[in-house]
């Protein structure tokens, strides 16, 4: 398809905000690495070539390598216009053209006030497993495969200690450059579907990996491995030695950012 856009420079700098999706298998990222092709340089690339200058994306929340967006916000400046409600169409055939697995699903102009981070009152993130004796070659590198039986019910009712403001300390990667370890919790909803279990956690923002240990620790729990109370001994240890594994990327996607 060829889209023709009118392109002006505006002596004014304009705010634009785009809504993402994507598949983050064959990524290392959101942000930019030297290490291989990353979200952010890709739609960049794009932006570079549509709006003839450099363009710099400003994400409300950087996902990992393999971890997946079904509603990921970014925002980006410049100074000159296309038409804001075409902007996404142009970025898509160019994404398209260069064979990423990455959808545009919206573009609008924003208030220079608005910042896809800072601006952020929610992020919703969604953890889907598989549930069965065999894996499923459809949904590969879209859920976490665990072939042994899942009890929801012992996670649904361990996860209620984790609602609310609590120090998440046992819940962060080691490598968590965040000062302050305290964090809030708004709601977990964990729901089975026949062999396919999600869920679902939000909160204003959260630790690194802090979303994977908690599902790592609910997974240890779900196999009996340990009981309900032992999820409230190791929010109070504060110490990543006590949770459970950190569950594989493959499974996790950022579901919606709340402004």
């Amino acid at each position: 398809m060829v889209m023709r856009l009118v392109i002006f420079c505006l002596g004014k700098v304009l705010r634009i905000k785009i809504t993402i999706e994507y598949d983050g298998t064959s990524y290392v990222g959101w942000q930019k690495q030297i290490n291989g092709k990353s979200i952010q340089e890709e739609i960049e690339k794009c932006l570079k070539h549509l709006f003839k200058e450099e363009i710099n994306l400003y994400v409300a929340g950087r996902t990992d390598s393999g971890v997946h967006a079904i509603e990921q916000v970014a925002h980006f400046d410049t100074n000159y216009f296309i038409d804001p409600k075409k902007i996404y169409l142009a970025l898509n055939s160019l994404l398209q053209k260069s064979k990423n697995k990455i959808s545009i699903l919206n573009s609008e102009e924003v208030s220079s006030n608005f910042h896809s981070r800072f601006s952020a009152k929610k992020r919703t993130y969604l953890y889907k497993i598989l549930n069965r004796k065999t894996f499923s070659p459809l949904d590969y590198n879209r859920f976490y495969h665990i072939p042994f039986f899942l009890d929801e019910n012992l996670m649904i009712n361990s996860s209620r200690f984790l609602i609310g403001n609590h120090d998440f300390n046992s819940f962060r990667s080691k490598d968590c450059q965040a000062r302050n370890s305290v964090r809030t919790i708004e709601n977990i909803i964990i729901i089975r579907n026949d062999d396919k279990i999600e869920i679902e956690i939000s909160a204003k923002s959260f630790l690194h990996n802090q979303v994977r240990i908690i599902v790592g620790t609910l997974l240890n729990i779900g196999r009996k491995f340990w009981n309900e109370q032992k999820l409230l001994e190791i929010l109070q240890a504060r110490d990543r030695n006590f949770a459970g594994p950190t569950a594989p990327s493959l499974g996790l996607y950022l579901k919606k950012i709340d402004y």
